[in-house]
């Protein structure tokens, strides 16, 4: 078993006044040429945007883009088609493909949004672009992981355009789960949303990050209550 452990206070910070970003890998101003990926996981940005403010329409291409509010609603349009409004308990997932722009704003003038964006590397290129979201009930993943993205198509989680799978876990103190990772030769990257957990033994806080590779399992005990974010993802950058 291989580990890379990235401490919250380690990320690359921006502050925009409209937008307060951490960066878990080298994105944007930020840059550290041995934090630019964890295999085909490309970006984990954890994004605060005031009150009526937002991302204005631009391009991507060949990428997988995973949105996850964790406070607040996040509003979306493309030149697809695709609109939505996702909020806390709601992820979204956008394949980019052949090219598309969209935009992203916080849905309220008010209250701040707290999300994370996160991007894939995709298994194959220039496909149709496409958007989707779902409402996943946390009562489903108490003290287990529910997998809410994953490339099994017809399944209950969100499809994406690689074999990655992302799996959330609400955890009670002293709570011990394992996971199993779902293809050989994926790694999986931890990252902790709130609260305190030891995997493998190895201690980790809220907003913490742990990668793991050429391991079959992970063991996880939760030293308080917390919520867990798993994204198992091939460690070829595709």
């Amino acid at each position: 078993m291989n580990t890379v452990l990235h401490k919250a206070s380690t990320r690359g910070h921006a502050n925009h006044g409209w937008l307060d970003s951490h960066h878990t890998f080298s994105f944007a101003g930020y840059y550290n040429p041995e934090r630019v990926n964890f295999g085909a996981l490309r970006v984990l940005n954890d994004d605060i945007v005031k009150g009526g403010a937002g991302f204005g329409q631009h391009p991507h291409d060949n990428m997988e883009i995973i949105s996850i509010p964790l406070t607040g609603s996040l509003e979306h349009g493309d030149d697809t088609g695709g609109r939505g409004i996702i909020k806390s308990g709601e992820v979204q997932i956008m394949s980019a493909g052949s090219g598309l722009a969209h935009s992203e704003r916080n849905a309220s003038r008010t209250e701040d949004v707290n999300f994370l964006q996160i991007w894939v590397f995709p298994k194959e290129r220039n496909i149709t672009p496409r958007y989707d979201q779902k409402f996943f009930d946390s009562a489903q993943r108490k003290n287990k992981f529910q997998t809410v993205v994953s490339p099994d198509k017809g399944d209950d989680s969100l499809w994406i355009n690689q074999d990655a799978w992302f799996s959330l876990g609400s955890l009670s103190k002293q709570a011990v789960v394992e996971y199993s990772l779902k293809k050989p030769g994926n790694g999986v990257y931890a990252f902790i949303i709130q609260g305190d957990v030891t995997i493998d033994g190895i201690t980790l806080n809220r907003r913490d990050g742990l990668g793991i590779w050429e391991s079959e399992k992970i063991s996880m005990v939760a030293a308080s209550d917390a919520e867990v974010l798993l994204m198992e993802v091939p460690m070829e950058q595709g």
